[in-house]
């Protein structure tokens, strides 16, 4: 095993312990512990020679230059913010590998032909805002008017919580590279499903990641007195909401490659004696085929709207996030697959059913992606777990990787 795989473990384990909550892992973003992990990933970048800074987004960026003025800069990394009550894996892995892939490179004194950046994106889960990718957005030149006006639960939007963690007036970035000036992007992940290990391989190349669609549903019927009101007066928006999440979970098992979850449910006014009034619910529809996934969720907002007409219950739908099926550039992904045989003898491609950065990048740049084995496919969760030769075998094929890479 490779001396950088056991500093690898370390460092996974001690950015683990950075979190906004006792006894668990969450990083959210814009957050103090947030502030806290770019500050220490970045004292770890510099220690493998990288000129590193934050951008007005959050973003946590460390250059190591090209050996000409003009080289093209391929960009490496993830996302640094996570879901609540976290893995370790899920995202920083692909932003402290690369790091490490560096030293490596240097150790063996190989000289790459191009510049890199190495990247922690600041928001990749969408915890805070229900909108995800608010960091490569915000990178990539992508962010939108739309996106800053999304809020928190506290009321706080976007734009207001970029100015007070910058302390000043905010303005949107424009794009940090213009697409000539790329090589590309690349990012190392947990699989975050079952594949891998079941093909008892440690790593292997994602072709393709499956296109999602997210939003709030919100369900407006009246509030009451629940000891003195009727059940056949009542106008319950957490029942409709109920009838809503069923009907979701319904027919993506009827749709085969479709998934739909409700993972939130903001009841008001939330009190044990009181009919619930209002809920808010979050929504996200994925499907590999963006026909199948648009055909599925037009299907269940219209079942949404019958529920909601029965139980005499308002309804508003707000997309807050709605990307299509992205395909890794067929050239990157030929140098990766090249590189995972000459480590591991067998290269397995695989479509990711989970986002991830490489989704709004590949609006700026050519994507790439290697995932590694997770134990039981079990990722947003405490016991996610990558184990240390299944890391030493990801971050061979990086190096591997960086040094036999072409322009394309």
């Amino acid at each position: 095993m490779l001396a950088a795989t056991r500093q690898l473990v370390r460092w996974l384990d001690e950015l683990g312990q950075i979190s906004d909550e006792e006894a668990r892992l969450t990083r959210t973003f814009l957050s103090p512990a947030m502030r806290r992990a770019n500050a220490q990933v970045g004292r770890w970048m510099q220690s493998a020679g990288l000129a590193v800074r934050e951008d007005g987004v959050g973003n946590l960026i460390g250059r190591l230059e090209g050996p000409t003025p003009g080289a093209k800069t391929l960009l490496l990394g993830s996302h640094l913010d996570t879901v609540r009550d976290a893995g370790r894996f899920d995202g920083p892995l692909g932003v402290l590998l690369p790091i490490l892939a560096l030293q490596e490179l240097q150790r063996r004194r190989i000289a790459l032909p191009y510049a890199v950046e190495v990247l922690g994106f600041a928001e990749e889960e969408g915890v805070r805002f229900a909108s995800a990718y608010l960091g490569s957005k915000g990178y990539s030149g992508q962010l939108r008017a739309a996106d800053l006006a999304f809020k928190d639960a506290a009321g706080v939007s976007v734009r207001a919580a970029l100015e007070t963690f910058a302390g000043a007036p905010w303005k949107a970035p424009a794009a940090a590279h213009r697409q000539s000036n790329l090589l590309g992007y690349f990012e190392v992940h947990i699989e975050q499903g079952p594949v891998l290990e079941a093909e008892e391989l440690a790593v292997g190349v994602v072709t393709a990641i499956a296109g999602q669609t997210r939003g709030r549903l919100t369900l407006r019927g009246r509030a009451g007195h629940a000891g003195t009101t009727p059940m056949a007066l009542r106008r319950d928006a957490l029942a409709g909401a109920a009838e809503v999440v069923l009907a979701a979970e319904a027919l993506a098992r009827a749709v085969p490659g479709l998934v739909a979850t409700v993972g939130t449910l903001q009841v008001k006014p939330g009190a044990p004696n009181v009919i619930p009034g209002e809920v808010v619910l979050s929504l996200d529809v994925r499907h590999a085929r963006d026909g199948a996934r648009t055909k599925a969720l037009r299907e269940l907002l219209a079942t949404a709207g019958r529920i909601a007409r029965r139980r005499r219950l308002g309804q508003e739908w707000q997309i807050t996030q709605d990307n299509g099926a992205v395909a890794c550039a067929p050239a990157l992904t030929r140098q990766l697959g090249a590189a995972v045989r000459a480590v591991q003898g067998r290269n397995l491609e695989l479509v990711s059913g989970a986002g991830h950065d490489a989704v709004v990048m590949a609006g700026l740049t050519d994507v790439a992606m290697l995932f590694v084995r997770c134990k039981e496919g079990l990722s947003h969760h405490p016991d996610e777990q990558a184990a240390p030769a299944d890391l030493d075998a990801a971050l061979r094929v990086t190096v591997e990787f960086l040094s036999q890479l072409r322009h394309v």
